[in-house]
C-alpha cells in the first residue's frame, strides 16, 4: 500500500491523474490519497501528485498519534534516515520541524542513524484535517466528508517539478491562450500518454499537450486547420523532442509528426492511435460561427471516436451531448478555473 501527496489544486483532477501511474487510488483527506500499487517512473512524470510514499501507516493528525504508530510499526529498512514531514494546506497547525524531530528521535531509539543530506531512506509524515469533497461534486463544490489523517511512509518517488522550464512564452512558437504545461500534462497523463503508445491531437495548435505527451515517453502527432499552427507545433516538438539524451523524467523522448489537416477528416486508419486530445475553440474568443463550431467540435469527436478508444476534451463548454451523438460514454468531467472569465471544461471520455 502506498500513500500519494497531491499538488493542491484539485484533489478529484489528481487523482484521475493519479490513476495512470498507481492502482485503486482512492482520497482518504484533503491533499492525501492511498493507492494499493505505484509505478515509480511514471509517479516522475504526474503534474499534480507531488509523491508516493510505501505506507508504513495512518493515523490522527496529530503527533502524539503519529509518534505512537510510529514507535510500533515494523520498520524492515537498514541505514541511515531522515524525516520529512507536513502540514497539508497549514489546516493542522503542527509545527513540521517539531515532527521532524520527535519522530526522528523515534528512529534514533530504534537504532538508525539521522542523516539529513544524503539519507538512504526518506520518512514521509503527512498531516491533513478539512473536509473530503465527494466524488460527486455539488453545486457549490463543498464537500461533506471530514477527514483527519496522519500518513507516515517512505518515499519511493517524486514527480519532476520542471514545468516552469516550458513556459507558453518561452517556447520557440506561441500564441496567446496556449495552455499551461502543468495541466497540459495532466491532460497527457489522463489520456494514457506513456511509452509504447501513440497521442493524437487533431487541433494541436502549438503542441503543449503533445509536448507533455512526448516527454513521458509517448509517440505523438498533431495536425491543424492552419498552416501557422501546424508548422508552429512542428517547431516546439521538435525543440522540446528531437533529442538523445532521456526526457526529464527519465524516458526516451517519444517520436512525432505533425501535418496541415482537418479534425473531421483525419487521413487515419480505424484504431490508428491509443488516445486523442484536443482543445476545443471557445465560442466567445473564436471567430467560427457557432453553428460551424457545433458542426467543427461534433465532428472532431466523431473522428476521435473511429481512430481511437479514449480521448481528453478541453473546452469553454460542456460537449456531453456532442460527445454522447458520437459514440463516447463519459467517464468524468472536471472544472478548471483560468480566470475570472475563463473555465475550461475537461471531459474524459471512452
Amino acid at each position: 500500500m502506498y500513500f500519494l501527496e497531491f499538488a493542491g489544486e484539485d484533489d478529484r483532477f489528481a487523482a484521475h491523474e493519479a490513476a495512470s501511474a498507481a492502482a485503486d487510488v482512492e482520497r482518504i483527506a484533503p491533499g492525501l490519497a492511498v493507492a494499493t500499487a505505484v509505478d515509480p517512473d511514471r509517479v516522475r512524470g504526474l503534474a499534480y501528485t507531488h509523491r508516493a510514499s510505501e505506507l508504513l501507516g495512518r493515523t490522527d493528525a496529530d503527533l502524539e498519534s503519529a509518534r505512537v504508530l510510529l514507535e510500533a510499526a515494523g520498520i524492515d529498512r537498514e541505514g541511515s534516515v531522515a524525516v520529512r514531514a507536513t502540514d497539508v494546506h497549514g489546516a493542522t497547525g503542527i509545527s513540521t520541524g517539531r515532527a521532524e524531530r520527535e519522530l526522528g528521535q523515534v528512529l534514533v531509539d530504534r537504532g538508525f542513524d539521522v542523516d539529513l543530506e544524503e539519507p538512504d531512506h526518506v520518512l514521509r509524515a503527512a498531516f491533513s484535517v478539512g473536509v473530503l469533497e465527494g466524488d460527486q461534486e455539488s453545486s457549490d463544490g463543498a464537500g461533506t466528508d471530514p477527514a483527519d489523517v496522519c500518513a507516515l511512509g517512505w518515499l519511493t518517488s517524486e514527480s519532476v517539478r520542471d514545468f516552469g522550464s516550458r513556459a507558453p512564452t518561452d517556447k520557440p512558437f506561441f500564441q496567446p491562450g496556449s495552455m499551461d504545461p502543468l495541466l497540459a500534462r495532466a491532460i497527457a497523463n489522463v489520456a494514457g500518454a506513456r511509452p509504447g503508445g501513440t497521442v493524437l491531437d487533431p487541433m494541436c495548435g502549438t503542441g503543449g499537450v503533445l509536448v507533455e505527451a512526448g516527454l513521458v515517453g509517448a509517440d505523438v502527432i498533431g495536425t491543424d486547420a492552419q498552416a501557422k499552427m501546424a508548422a508552429g507545433a512542428a517547431e516546439n516538438l521538435s525543440h522540446f523532442l528531437d533529442r538523445e539524451d532521456p526526457s526529464p523524467v527519465g524516458v526516451v523522448r517519444g517520436n512525432w509528426h505533425t501535418a496541415l489537416g482537418d479534425g473531421t477528416q483525419l487521413p487515419l486508419r480505424d484504431d490508428a492511435v491509443d488516445a486523442v486530445v484536443f482543445d476545443a475553440p471557445y465560442g466567445r474568443q473564436s471567430k467560427i460561427e457557432t453553428h460551424r463550431l457545433e458542426d467543427l467540435v461534433s465532428g472532431a469527436l466523431a473522428e476521435a471516436r473511429r481512430v481511437a478508444e479514449r480521448a481528453v476534451v478541453v473546452a469553454d463548454r460542456l460537449w456531453i451531448e456532442e460527445a454522447t451523438a458520437a459514440g463516447w460514454e463519459l467517464d468524468a468531467t472536471f472544472e478548471r478555473r483560468v480566470h475570472r472569465s475563463l473555465t475550461r471544461y475537461v471531459l474524459v471520455l471512452e
